[in-house]
């Protein structure tokens, strides 16, 4: 069988299991999020977000260093180096544990600092922020010790101990939100105490299965000095693409708590957690499909690099669009199924940054592309530098007109432009030609999305009042519209013939069993 099936069916059996790991995690984020909610109250959720978001401000360190152990596992992987694997991951250890420490350092002095002073915070919880802080910093310098070992498993493409921990994840989640019930102490220090329990449990089970699954996981008590270089090179460009994320979202998260309230932090709070349940679809996908890339441009494959980017990037908007589009029709009436007390906000922050979601999954296989190559000079300073424009132009919407979901707008418009400029730096590595893929892939896919929406809407909403019925004939109807409108419109004759096979390949499966 030809080595590119193959791995065609690695990424569509990984994917299905990391399908199966996403549904249990957005089951139990739902449930979880609506039980916190209500446990902590409204006031309290916000405070626990907007002071995680100044903690997360450090995972700039922590995405930078992530991709580079990747990127340079999967490198090696692809080369066939197994004693050069062995060394890259000694390295990391020894480099996160050293980050980890300083960052646990500085974070207790500047972070407190910032919180205390900057934050706006009611008086009397101002003690529960502290300790929350002190519970996240924790959880933060546990998870940064966890990425090479979490970068091995994925560059093994090894998903099924992702299924497995993620069960064992939400079975400890779900023993949280019990442990906040029965217990009568402060509900916002506990759960902080909770999450930090949580994380040291998930690392520990990550690291004791790869010290038994992977030799090179056992560590060698020496580092390499030229490979330290090597990745702080990659991480120190990476980082400034980091810090625009962070910007991006938590200097957002904090800008808004400063003109607004927690509160309203609460409301974009919940909104990321629709969106982080939603996204798993295609964030499974990627996950299963980005060591393939870096393998590919490892191995100098570029035909197959770049149909894995660019068939890839439509993929990832469809999977990702056939479960937004209910949610984008129902929100109002999906919030107040699933929450007791919805913030107000909320509805308009789910359906914006579902939108913005959409709009950046048509850039994330070409990202992991371009870190690939290696050379992210240019991709850094132009990417990086247009989502800092994020905080100064949500700094002046906040400041003038007091509406918090302008900033989301801003994003999704920034976004686009981040795609262009990705698309662009891609030419020197591969003949990708952008007028092309934005006419057949991304204005085809935002027509088939509107075509869908509006139809359903205009077609639902004026035959049926707000009930549960609306939402299930809505859920259908948007369905299929989009599938068929994708399966005429947005895949060519190649792609609808390997549709048609696969379907009947899966159908003649099903009579034999049956």
């Amino acid at each position: 069988m030809p080595e590119t099936t193959l791995n065609n069916k690695r990424i569509a059996k990984n994917t299905l299991l990391l399908y199966f790991r996403m549904i249990i995690i957005m089951l139990v984020t739902l449930y979880t999020s609506r039980e916190i909610l209500k446990i902590l109250g409204v006031e309290d959720f916000g405070i626990y977000n907007v002071v995680g978001g100044v903690v997360s401000m450090f995972g700039l360190i922590t995405g930078a260093l992530s991709s580079a152990v990747s990127r340079f596992l999967n490198i090696e992987i692809g080369q066939g180096n197994s004693e050069k694997i062995k060394l890259v991951f000694s390295t990391s250890v020894f480099i996160h544990i050293i980050i980890a420490v300083i960052i646990v350092f500085i974070g207790e002095f500047a972070g407190l600092w910032f919180i205390l002073n900057e934050l706006t915070i009611p008086s009397n919880r101002y003690d529960a922020a502290v300790w929350v802080f002190h519970c996240s910093i924790a959880t933060f310098a546990i998870n940064l010790i966890s990425i090479p070992y979490n970068a091995l498993i994925i560059a093994n493409e090894n998903m099924k101990i992702y299924a497995f921990v993620s069960f064992f994840e939400v079975v400890l989640k779900l023993l949280a939100v019990y442990t906040l019930v029965i217990f009568n102490i402060d509900k916002l220090q506990l759960y902080g105490v909770l999450m930090l329990f949580i994380a040291f449990i998930i690392r520990l089970v990550y690291q004791v299965y790869c010290h038994r699954k992977y030799p090179e996981s056992h560590l060698q008590w020496r580092i390499d000095k030229t490979m330290v270089r090597e990745m702080f090179a990659f991480s120190s460009w990476n980082m400034l693409g980091s810090s625009s994320v962070i910007m991006a979202n938590q200097g957002v998260n904090i800008l808004i708590n400063i003109f607004n309230s927690p509160i309203v932090n609460a409301a974009r709070g919940l909104a990321l957690q629709v969106d982080s349940a939603v996204t798993q679809f295609s964030t499974n996908f990627m996950t299963a499909l980005n060591p393939q890339i870096v393998k590919s441009y490892g191995a100098k494959d570029y035909n197959h690099y770049k149909n894995l980017m660019t068939n890839g990037s439509k993929f990832s908007v469809v999977l990702l669009s056939i479960l937004s589009l209910p949610i984008l029709l129902e929100t109002e009436y999906i919030l107040h199924l699933w929450l007791d007390t919805v913030p107000k906000h909320s509805v308009e922050f789910v359906r914006l940054i579902l939108v913005f979601s959409i709009s950046e999954a048509f850039s994330n296989t070409f990202t992991t592309g371009l870190l690939a190559t290696g050379k992210l000079k240019k991709l850094m300073l132009f990417v990086a530098g247009v989502r800092m424009l994020n905080l100064p132009l949500s700094f002046v919407v906040l400041y003038f007109f007091k509406i918090p979901e302008i900033t989301v707008v801003i994003s999704i418009f920034l976004s686009q432009i981040c795609l262009i400029i990705r698309l662009k730096l891609l030419k020197q590595f591969i003949n990708i030609k952008i007028v092309d893929y934005y006419v057949n892939t991304v204005l085809k896919l935002i027509i088939i999305i509107m075509i869908s929406f509006v139809m359903t809407d205009n077609l639902v909403k004026w035959f049926l009042p707000e009930c549960f019925l609306r939402l299930l004939i809505s859920m259908i109807i948007v369905e299929l519209l989009f599938i068929t409108c994708t399966y005429w419109m947005g895949c060519n004759g190649e792609e609808r013939n390997m549709i048609k096979k696969g379907t009947i390949k899966m159908k003649n499966k099903f009579l034999k069993r049956i």
